[in-house]
């Protein structure tokens, strides 16, 4: 075989798989940012220890600064495969984190402390009302989205105005510590360095990977998203798949402010959580997902956190103005949509 033909069927293959499998344009997009965050942060080091040093130091900040968001996508992925929308997520995140907050409150006991739980027993109990709370709190949605016949984008936009409404009044005169053992759920170091956020994300997305391929549900959602009518007509019951996606959503987010408290050892509630839920979205339609449900992937989702990080890396780097990365963002975030609509007319 020639070269010139070797040198068209790859073309012709690489050209194939860009426009119809989503997973593989998105890794070649990722292997990009990679190389060009690479570039920018430069070469002008003493040795090339020193240089990898940098380099895995400024790696190891992006996957633990967007660990919570790209925890919070990998629900998301779920909920835009069923067909649905969550816009609630940042909100709820804030939600559970005053709950968690109140239960072991530093400065006077906290709730657990009152009825005479503290220590460790107290704080896996916190972990586990903290997931209670967020799996019944989109519940709630998933209930107004199927029993209410609500249109999941009004209904998780209520939940999102009323949750962080009603956080701020009750939190406004309290100002809960967290005590300092709790923060050694993100904070304990491996080797000298924080891992704890980054392999908690890569364990979550592990997890729900298997979720998604190897179970039962996993199918049902899909089947969902792709035809919710003919799901319904083959037996299956949507409105529990869509109940249980929701759930799943808010048990995530629970895990998110957990993680969130534990590294950061405070919330605001004003302020946490703003911009979640767009930054979850973006990272799904980026890796490949479909806004009309029925085709994505949690490994896409998963690379497309790490696009939309390393090109925030990117520019901080580069120096751009904080304002104008959201453009680069929203530009990334039309091109995958254009992506999407190319490939499926084809």
């Amino acid at each position: 075989m020639s070269e010139k033909t070797t040198k068209k069927n790859f073309g012709a293959w690489f050209l194939a798989n860009w426009k119809n499998n989503a997973l593989f344009s998105t890794g070649i997009a990722l292997i990009v940012m990679i190389i060009l965050q690479t570039i920018a942060l430069g070469f002008n080091y003493d040795s090339f220890g020193s240089w990898f040093t940098a380099w895995l130091s400024n790696w190891l900040n992006i996957l633990r600064n967007n660990s919570s968001v790209g925890i919070i996508a990998l629900g998301m992925t779920f909920v835009i495969i069923s067909g649905g929308i969550d816009l609630a997520v940042g909100s709820t995140l804030v939600a559970v984190g005053a709950i968690t907050m109140s239960l072991m409150d530093a400065t006077n006991g906290g709730l657990l402390g009152m009825i005479g739980i503290t220590g460790i027993p107290a704080y896996i109990l916190t972990i586990l009302l903290a997931i209670l709370v967020g799996v019944l709190l989109g519940g709630c949605n998933g209930v107004l989205i199927t029993a209410g016949k609500i249109p999941p984008f009004i209904a998780t936009l209520g939940a999102m105005k009323i949750l962080r409404s009603v956080t701020q009044h009750f939190m406004q005169s309290r100002s809960p510590k967290v005590p300092n053992d709790f923060l050694q759920i993100a904070s304990f170091k491996i080797g000298g360095q924080m891992l704890m956020p980054i392999l908690y994300w890569l364990f979550l997305a592990v997890v729900l990977y298997i979720v998604s391929k190897k179970t039962v549900f996993g199918r049902h959602v899909y089947a969902v998203g792709s035809n919710e009518k003919t799901t319904r007509l083959s037996g299956i019951n949507v409105n529990l798949v869509k109940l249980g996606v929701y759930a799943l959503m808010g048990a995530v987010v629970a895990v998110a402010a957990v993680l969130q408290i534990s590294r950061i050892g405070a919330m605001d509630p004003a302020n946490a959580g703003s911009g979640y839920e767009l930054d979850a979205i973006a990272a799904v339609i980026v890796g490949g997902t479909s806004m009309s449900g029925g085709k994505g992937s949690v490994v896409g989702t998963v690379f497309g956190m790490l696009i939309i990080a390393v090109m925030n890396n990117l520019l901080n780097l580069l120096g751009v103005p904080p304002f104008l990365r959201e453009a680069f963002k929203g530009a990334i975030i039309i091109a995958a949509v254009l992506l999407q609509r190319k490939s499926s007319d084809n």
